[in-house]
């Protein structure tokens, strides 16, 4: 009657050159997503996971510190060249994709892929202030 010993899996290390990075940036948040071509997740991080906790968040320092992260992981598989995918109306979107520059990658392309409603549902309130 011996417990068996838990298997830990470890990430597999990949040796992929070129991969997408989806940025997505909301007011609250900012997620940085590092995939390969089939959409597989190489590295991910957000504001949130790096310890910024409330209005923090949201803030251009805490995406810019979040890709940073994300690119270090992602230097781990060898990624070189990056395709950027940005979503989302939020403050942190040049700042991540600037701390994906300056971490040495070759951006290729950059897509803004935010949803633009046809006049689809309708907006929250304003707020009064």
């Amino acid at each position: 009657m011996t417990k068996e010993a838990k298997r830990v899996r470890r990430s597999e290390r990949k040796n992929i050159s070129s991969s997408v990075v989806h940025i997505n940036s909301t007011f609250n948040n900012t997620m940085i997503t590092i995939t390969d071509s089939q959409g597989d997740t190489i590295a991910w991080s957000s504001a949130g996971a790096q310890g910024f906790k409330g209005s923090r968040k949201s803030t251009p320092f805490a995406a810019q510190v979040a890709a940073a992260d994300c690119a270090k992981k992602a230097e781990e598989h060898g990624v070189r060249s990056l395709e950027v995918e940005v979503c989302g109306p939020g403050s942190g979107r040049e700042s991540a994709l600037r701390a994906l520059q300056s971490a040495g990658f070759i951006i290729t392309s950059i897509r803004d892929v935010t949803p633009i409603p046809h006049n689809g549902c309708r907006p929250r309130k304003r707020r009064r202030v």
